[in-house]
C-alpha cells in the first residue's frame, strides 16, 4: 500500500521538491516496488510525488488505468512522444530539485535504474536530479513485520544447514574415503527443500583453490573431492518460499581433521577480527545515537586486514543490503567498489562478510545484522563463528 503521506514526509526531509518514479518496461524494479506497479507495463509511466500537494501521472492511451491505484486524480494519458515529453515537463514544472533513480558518474549502479536519456529529459525543464537512494531504502528496503519473522525463521534453518553439510561430509568420508563438492551443494538443496525455503541460485562449496575464489562456482566441471586435510568453505543464502520473504546469507569455514594446520587458523583469526570490527562499529554507532554510513562499516572492518597485511588479498567489499534478493536495494556495506553514502537505517539487514583469498585457499566470515524498529543491532544466524570448524573422520 503506497501511504502518501510517510512519502511525502520523506521527500521533504530529504530536501527534495518531489520524488518522479518512472519505469519502462522492467528497468526499474525499485520504482515499480514503491509504486505498485508489475514489470509487464508495455509503455513509459511516470508517477511524481510533490514534497506537498497532490500526485500527477503520465501514462500512455495503451494502459491508461496504469496507474489508477495510486494517490492523485491528477492524470495526462499520452499516445505521441512529443505528448510524453510535454507530460514530463508539466509533471516537473515548478519543482527545482527532484529525486530519481540516478548515481551521480554511476557511483552506486544498485540505484542507477533511470537511462541517461531520461534524466537528460527530466533537466531540460530546469530541474537538477538528485539521487533517491535513501528514499527507496524507507520504502523498499525496510522490512515489515512479516519480512522481519521470515528472515529469522530463515536464519535459523540456514546455521542448521551447515549441521547438515558438515555431519553429510564426515559421514561421506568415513564410508566412501571422499564426497564431491557438488554433492554436498546438493544436500544442502535438499535441506532448503525439505524445510519450505528457495533460493536464485545454489551455494557454494569450495575446497582448498576453490575457497580462494569468492565466487566459485560449485559445478561438475570443477568438481573435486573433500577428503582427509581438507579446507572446506560454504557460503549458502536462502529464504521461505512464500511471498514477500527475505534472504539469510551466511559463510563459514571448515577442516576434516582432528588438528586444524596454522596457515588456516591464522587467516580464519585475521578474518574473524575484521567481522567482528565491522560489528563492534554499528553497536557502538547505533548506541551512541549518531548517523551510520555504509563505507563507515567497510572501513572498520577493511582496517583489520590491511593492519595485518593481507589488504591486497581482501578483493571485494565488506557486505551487502538484504532483502527479497539476496543483494538487496538497501545501503552496502562498502568503500571499496563504491563510496556507500546512504544511512543504515532501522528494519533493515545487511551482511558482514571480509575475507583473505589466498591462491591455496580462502576464508571468509560472513554473519547477518539487523537493525530493529528500536535501533537494536541484531547478529543472525547463531553465533559467529570463533573458530575453524572441525569435520572429525
Amino acid at each position: 500500500m503506497f501511504d502518501l503521506s510517510a512519502v511525502q514526509s520523506a521527500i521533504r526531509e530529504a530536501g527534495f521538491d518531489g520524488w518522479l518514479l518512472y519505469d519502462f518496461r522492467g528497468l526499474n524494479v525499485l520504482a515499480q516496488r514503491v509504486a505498485g506497479v508489475g514489470p509487464k507495463l508495455s509503455r513509459r509511466w511516470f508517477y511524481f510525488v510533490p514534497a506537498t500537494g497532490e500526485p500527477k501521472k503520465l501514462v500512455h492511451a495503451i494502459e491508461p488505468s496504469s496507474l489508477d491505484h495510486l494517490p492523485g486524480a491528477n492524470k495526462t494519458v499520452y499516445r505521441k512522444w512529443q505528448d510524453l515529453e510535454a507530460g514530463v515537463g508539466a509533471l516537473v514544472s515548478g519543482a527545482k530539485r527532484v529525486a530519481m533513480e540516478y548515481s551521480e558518474r554511476n557511483a552506486n549502479p544498485y540505484i542507477g535504474r533511470v537511462d541517461a536519456g531520461t534524466i537528460e529529459l527530466v533537466k531540460s525543464f530546469g530541474c537538477a536530479i538528485a539521487a533517491s537512494g535513501d528514499l527507496i531504502q524507507q520504502f523498499e528496503a525496510v522490512w515489515d513485520d512479516d519480512q522481519e519473522k521470515s528472515h529469522f525463521e530463515a536464519a535459523k534453518l540456514c546455521r542448521e544447514a551447515y549441521d547438515v553439510a558438515f555431519n553429510f561430509i564426515a559421514s561421506e568420508i568415513k564410508a566412501k574415503g571422499g564426497v564431491l563438492e557438488t554433492a554436498v551443494q546438493a544436500r544442502i538443496m535438499k535441506h532448503f527443500a525439505d524445510n519450505g525455503m528457495t533460493t536464485y541460485s545454489p551455494p557454494i562449496v569450495g575446497v582448498g583453490p576453490h575457497s580462494g575464489d569468492p565466487h566459485f562456482d560449485t559445478a561438475p566441471e570443477t568438481d573435486v573431492p573433500i577428503q582427509r586435510g581438507s579446507w572446506v568453505l560454504i557460503d549458502l543464502w536462502a529464504k521461505m518460499n512464500r511471498p514477500r520473504s527475505v534472504y539469510a546469507d551466511y559463510t563459514r569455514t571448515a577442516y576434516v581433521g582432528e588438528t586444524v594446520p596454522e596457515q588456516y587458523t591464522k587467516i580464519f583469526n585475521i578474518v574473524a577480527a575484521a567481522r567482528d570490527a565491522g560489528i563492534k562499529k554499528v553497536k557502538d554507532t547505533f548506541a551512541s545515537g549518531k548517523p551510520l554510513l555504509g563505507w563507515e562499516v567497510d572501513n572498520a572492518t577493511r582496517a583489520v586486514i590491511e593492519s595485518a597485511g593481507y589488504g591486497e588479498f581482501y578483493t571485494h567489499r565488506t557486505g551487502h543490503n538484504i532483502g527479497q534478493e539476496v543483494h538487496g536495494n538497501g545501503a552496502h556495506i562498502d568503500g571499496l567498489e563504491t563510496r556507500e553514502d546512504r544511512r543504515i537505517i532501522p528494519r533493515t539487514c545487511f551482511s558482514i562478510e571480509p575475507g583473505i583469498y589466498l591462491p591455496e585457499f580462502g576464508v571468509r566470515s560472513e554473519v547477518d545484522v539487523y537493525i530493529d524498529k528500536d535501533g537494536k543491532v541484531h547478529v543472525t544466524g547463531g553465533e559467529p563463528q570463533t573458530e575453524v570448524h572441525r569435520i572429525l573422520v
